[in-house]
């Protein structure tokens, strides 16, 4: 892991295409400003491992689908 140190208005460069600003420090809390081409998906950590977890809910609902209607089709 890369830790950096920014000050209020400075920011971090990711390749050429993503910029990391430092916009407010307000006691405990930063809040970031992120410029990144528009098919960049950003998201917080906890709405990402949402998301992840909902996907592999989605997958598994899917196989089990699938067992259901293969017993459904096979000929006894």
């Amino acid at each position: 892991m890369l830790v950096l140190t920014r000050k209020l208005g400075e920011s971090i460069a990711i390749d050429d295409h993503i910029k990391i600003r430092v916009v407010q420090i307000k006691g405990k809390q930063v809040r970031l400003g992120i410029e990144a081409p528009k098919d960049t998906k950003i998201h917080r950590e906890e709405v990402y491992m949402a998301i992840q977890d909902q996907n592999q809910q989605s997958v598994q609902v899917s196989q089990d689908k699938v067992k259901n209607i293969s017993k459904l089709l096979k000929p006894e």
